[in-house]
């Protein structure tokens, strides 16, 4: 799968599964923005893009607050033209029982995990659409699918993701822009360091390969979805899951 030559904006790149997409993205062939809160390790997955002599960027950004998002892909188009490919990648969690979760949980995560999504979407389509020609990857989770214990905010903003994604590809096909979304399951990332090993061993018994996802499978269906390998898939969720939903 070939992305030589394509501009690519990937959020939440500083670590974890943005990390890996984005080295991915450039080893593709891409030039990659990485747009993260996190300077210093956004900066670091940019080092290792340079290192492998691929071409990256980072410009900090928090995509809950439209100007900045607006500001970051204006920075982005000037250095290099366009926007072919946007990730949304950016997402956390905070967990607890609907009954205890705060008013602060609740809008901390739907403002990332959904009207994050939104801001980067909204913001880099205009260009897109006039090129007629783009691809968005969202990302959303298998919990969006079946639901899950203690993450009902989170949950919430990932079938959310799943929704827009659909309206999206009605919108944006017509004008030569594919969205879909990924649903990751259970990967190897730091947001699974706090979770108890008794859990762990719960959710690999319930899944048919028998382990956790690796963020280069994640990246890899990233890849894919961004590549003109997949121009007619419009509108799909793809499970990363090793078959957890099945």
């Amino acid at each position: 799968m070939n992305l030589e030559g394509k501009i690519a904006m990937i959020t939440g790149g500083s670590r974890g599964i943005g990390r890996e997409t984005a080295v991915t993205f450039a080893d593709a062939g891409a030039k990659v923005a990485v747009v993260d809160v996190s300077e210093e390790q956004g900066k670091e997955t940019v080092n290792l893009i340079r290192k492998n002599s691929g071409q990256a960027f980072f410009a900090e950004m928090d995509v809950t607050i439209r100007e900045q998002v607006k500001d970051v892909v204006s920075k982005i188009e000037n250095k290099w033209d366009r926007i072919d490919i946007l990730i949304n990648n950016a997402g956390i969690n905070r967990d607890a029982k609907a009954l205890n979760m705060t008013e602060e949980q609740w809008d901390k995560v739907v403002e990332t995990n959904l009207k994050g999504v939104f801001n980067c979407t909204q913001a880099v389509a205009p260009g897109m659409v006039e090129q007629e020609y783009g691809r968005i990857v969202n990302s959303s989770s298998v919990v969006a699918l079946y639901g899950n214990y203690g993450q009902t905010n989170y949950v919430a903003s990932k079938a959310g993701v799943i929704g827009m994604t659909k309206v999206w590809a009605r919108e944006f096909g017509p004008k030569g822009v594919t969205v879909n979304a990924i649903a990751p399951g259970f990967i190897q990332t730091g947001m699974m360091e706090n979770v108890p090993e008794k859990v762990i061993n719960q959710i690999t018994d319930r899944t048919p390969i028998g382990r956790l996802g690796k963020p280069a499978e994640v990246a890899k269906t990233f890849l894919f979805l961004a590549s003109d390998d997949a121009s007619f898939i419009n509108g799909s969720v793809i499970t990363v899951d090793g078959g957890l939903v099945v």
